[in-house]
């Protein structure tokens, strides 16, 4: 099951992508980053690190709603979630996140 690396433009002007599943619903978000490549090597670094499970960190937001974080090896986020309702949702973002990353294709097409 393979999803899609969406690579696009924020209205700052920085890069960022986001993972969508296979059905086309985003599943991870990243930060801005400042240059192309630099955006890249994030959806690389996602690739990487999205079959080990240490890297994943969930949460739960103030509002009492639930979300997880991907993190490099170096400890710095590198892909947010979307806020779920419930934890057995947020269980399963993390999941769909790891059966897609790995063998995602890259849209540069919104860049």
């Amino acid at each position: 099951m393979a999803g899609k690396f969406e690579i696009y433009k924020d209205k700052a002007g920085e890069f960022r992508f986001r993972l969508n599943a296979s059905n086309g619903q985003s599943i991870l978000s990243s930060e801005g980053y400042k240059t192309k490549a630099s955006c890249l090597n994030g959806v690389e670094s996602v690739k990487k690190n999205a079959t080990n499970d240490a890297m994943f960190e969930s949460k739960q937001s103030q509002s009492g709603k639930y979300m997880f974080n991907l993190k490099a090896t170096n400890g710095q986020v590198i892909g947010t979630s979307q806020l779920y309702e419930a934890e057995a949702s947020r269980n399963n973002g993390i999941l769909s996140v790891k059966n897609h990353a790995p063998g995602a294709l890259i849209d540069e097409t919104l860049a």
